[in-house]
């Protein structure tokens, strides 16, 4: 079983390990929380204060032009393509990945009602992360189509002679378990359908091949693994097979004048712009997509590295490591794996489990405890985070991302550390730790 000092040597010889200077981690905690927000990297606050301080101070509406506003979502899209396996020119970050998925999952629909009008359903996972059902589900009630949810293992068989488009998210968020983007790309175009890729768990975690794959389409988050800040634009990519059809000039429907082919000519009608810079729509938010350029040119500092091959690597062991300390030193607390163990099917967080407990807090709250677990850990200096189950197939989970760029294998005995303390002390059924927050 792997020790402290084996921990520790791990991180002695980690080539990895300069990465971790890049960012302001705070002294004294523990983050496992970047698969929903990642730190901050230290050349922000700088950035930061040059767009505001001199760029909007200073140069005010020149700065569009002088300081390179005008181009920001071209110039960071062709940042994050080799994440994801993009080609240049074929990515542009702008907007919400929610706003982003609304746009693709449009255009997806366009051609299917184009090319094979009979085709009238959308199929997704019933445990995909909620904001993209919900836009497929308001799509589904104002086009007439029909959003049909099912288990992972019953995908294959779903797709049919009616499914217009499979919309899934590469990592699952509650589970942390990965699918075979190729194997089911291929699948779902053997059975005539269309595929949406969310890549808001994988981009920057785990090596993305949209080319390789024949995606259709795909979306993804700046402020996770990309550590792009609280609320950062997203990104969106369009096969170019799909991006300039002649045939549907309006397929991405927010026909913003930001993805005019020319915006300041202010023309009374819409001529969109070529390519994927037509899923551009309103002016753009420049302090947010600086601070995300902070975080983008941290991958650059990993290319020497290894890049996405090596930040690989290093997330499975991180990974391993975890699930195998937790196995061992926190064993008969009730604790189970969500994750996959399997390398391929395993994205870069781990999710446990807890068996329902009829043990509560001082408050009479019963329940798994996973939540309170997860505040008392969060108090130790340990974040994570949530995910409530639904009563039914899906359990409370206890989510723990794992971000190779700055998370060490000594975090990572130090926090399985502390998670056998907060049970063995059972200090989580303090009332404190049973009152649930807005955030979870």
């Amino acid at each position: 079983m792997p020790t402290l000092h084996d921990c520790q040597q791990r991180d002695a010889t980690d080539p990895l390990r300069p990465l971790r200077e890049h960012f302001s981690v705070p002294d004294g905690l523990i983050y496992l929380d970047g698969n929903s927000l990642g730190v901050m990297p230290k050349t922000a606050p700088a950035r930061a204060a040059q767009v505001v301080g001199q760029e909007w101070g200073q140069g005010l509406i020149r700065s569009w032009n002088a300081a390179g506003w005008v181009d920001l979502p071209q110039r960071l899209g062709n940042k994050i393509a080799p994440l994801i396996g993009a080609g240049p020119g074929e990515v542009v970050a702008t907007d919400s990945t929610s706003i982003n998925l609304f746009k693709v999952l449009s255009a997806a629909l366009s051609i299917a009602a184009k090319d094979q009008p009979a085709r009238r359903t959308i199929v997704s996972e019933r445990s995909n992360f909620p904001t993209d059902l919900y836009i497929a589900e308001g799509l589904c009630a104002a086009r007439g189509y029909t959003l049909q949810l099912v288990e992972p293992d019953d995908l294959a068989a779903a797709l049919g002679a009616d499914t217009a488009v499979l919309m899934l998210t590469h990592v699952n968020y509650r589970t942390g378990a990965m699918h075979d983007m190729s194997a089911v790309t291929q699948a779902a175009h053997a059975a005539g359908a269309l595929v949406v890729w969310d890549l808001a768990h994988s981009a920057g975690a785990v090596p993305v091949d949209l080319t390789g794959a024949g995606a259709d389409f795909a979306v993804g988050c700046g402020y996770k693994y990309l550590n792009g800040g609280p609320g950062a634009p997203a990104f969106v990519w369009v096969h170019p097979r799909h991006a300039q059809r002649a045939d549907l000039p309006f397929l991405q429907p927010l026909s913003g004048w930001w993805g005019h082919a020319a915006p300041f000519a202010f023309t009374p009608d819409y001529q969109p712009a070529p390519g994927i810079e037509r899923y551009l729509c309103g002016t753009q938010p420049i302090v947010s997509l600086a601070l995300l350029e902070c975080g983008l040119d941290v991958f650059k500092a990993a290319e020497p590295l290894g890049g996405m091959a090596a930040l690989r690597t290093k997330s499975l062991a991180l990974t391993d490591l975890f699930i195998t300390l937790v196995e061992d030193r926190c064993h008969g607390f009730g604790l189970g794996l969500a994750t996959p163990r399997a390398h391929a099917l395993r994205g870069s967080q781990v999710c446990l489990t807890r068996e329902h407990t009829e043990g509560g807090a001082e408050d009479g709250a019963l329940g798994s405890g996973a939540f309170a677990i997860m505040q008392a850990l969060i108090a130790r200096g340990v974040i994570g985070d949530y995910r409530a189950g639904d009563g039914g197939v899906h359990k409370d989970i206890l989510r723990f991302g794992l971000t190779p760029l700055y998370i060490g294998f000594e975090d990572v005995w130090n926090a399985v550390e502390q998670l056998r303390q907060v049970l063995e002390t059972e200090e989580w059924k303090q009332a404190a730790f049973n009152r649930k927050h807005a955030v979870t």
